[in-house]
């Protein structure tokens, strides 16, 4: 039956007040800026924040309504992996994994093997003995996630799981956990900051900004339709607000811009940055959309340059390394961007 959650919750300056769905063997992940209310969101769901409004409801149990409810951490079908693990220093990776099964009165022996059992799914059977400062960022992270596990939770949360990770250790826990994700048929919830994780992990996300979701989807769709700019920046495109009428929409800072989708009303405009060209001089030729500003700043991204233009229309542009050694993009340079009208995706805002 899955995950219903509507979390209403004030903690110092922040006001969450968010409602999400999850369904079984789905990974949701939320996204959203410092601040938004990411791990506030999960932890009251955990149980470890009681809401003050809301109802958060588990395969048709209630688990708090800001009420009379209140099922307490340890009673609930839940588990959670913290950024940092909080593995139990003076444990061992085998004992860390049983704890949650020891505290529920399973005795040592069963523990112990189900904690054995699950440290060879994740292929650390031969660290069962090994302490939490003998492990490597990755074998902690796993070890983590066995140990939630291991009580068998219907609700899997896990907070930044790869954050406290190294890049060249990210890359293969990535694929590890999204293995083992496969493997867990119960709801799954993670937070996290990078959208590469999202787009490896999630099979949905939910943005949240300033304590409230903006937009639900997948990755496609979010990157087809976003509907704010942290959204817009997440997927890399630009996202400009305007007034549709015919084939051209007036942006909020007077500009135009021309395109082939016929509307009227309020109105988003999404350019990639790969469709835009970029010249030192006022271009020629078929582009319907040319573009006057000046080199905010630019940067290297392996084989492509990022560059960002001030002016009217705002924009980042993203073009070769070869194209961008051609130019010279100083700060303050004039700059002319060409879009084509088919290349410009708008929507009702």
């Amino acid at each position: 039956m899955g995950l219903t959650a509507h979390v209403g919750l004030r903690l110092g300056t922040l006001d969450l007040d968010a409602e999400l769905q999850a369904s079984d063997a789905q990974t949701v992940a939320i996204v959203g800026p410092n601040g938004a209310g990411k791990s506030t969101l999960l932890r009251a769901i955990a149980g470890l924040s009681a809401i003050d409004r809301g109802l958060i409801q588990l395969d048709g149990d209630v688990l708090d309504n800001g009420k009379d409810i209140f099922v307490p951490p340890e009673r609930r079908p839940v588990a959670m992996v913290f950024q940092d693990y909080l593995l139990f220093p003076h444990l061992s990776a085998i004992d860390n994994v049983a704890f949650g099964l020891r505290s529920r009165g399973t005795p040592r022996a069963k523990a112990n093997a189900r904690a054995l059992e699950l440290l060879e799914r994740v292929g650390l059977a031969g660290k069962a003995r090994a302490k939490p400062d003998q492990l490597s960022g990755g074998q902690a992270q796993r070890v983590a996630l066995a140990r939630a596990l291991a009580i068998q939770p219907r609700l899997l949360l896990l907070d930044e799981p790869l954050a406290a990770l190294d890049a060249s250790t990210r890359v293969a826990t990535r694929r590890d956990l999204a293995r083992h994700l496969e493997g867990f048929h119960g709801v799954r919830l993670l937070v996290t900051h990078d959208p590469l994780d999202a787009a490896v992990l999630a099979d949905r996300l939910v943005i949240l900004e300033q304590g409230n979701i903006t937009q639900t989807g997948t990755l496609d769709d979010i990157s087809s339709h976003p509907r704010s700019d942290y959204a817009a920046e997440l997927v890399d495109v630009n996202l400009l607000r305007g007034t549709a009428e015919g084939d051209r929409v007036t942006l909020t800072t007077g500009a135009n811009i021309i395109v082939t989708q016929v509307g009227t009303g309020p109105a988003f405009v999404v350019i990639h940055p790969r469709s835009i060209a970029l010249y030192r001089t006022p271009p020629t030729g078929s582009p319907r959309n040319i573009i006057a500003g000046r080199v905010d700043s630019s940067y290297r991204l392996g084989d492509r340059t990022r560059v960002r233009i001030s002016g009217d229309i705002p924009l980042v542009a993203e073009i070769t390394t070869t194209a961008s050694d051609e130019m010279t993009l100083t700060p303050g340079a004039p700059i002319w961007a060409a879009v084509k009208a088919t290349d410009i995706t708008v929507f009702p805002a």
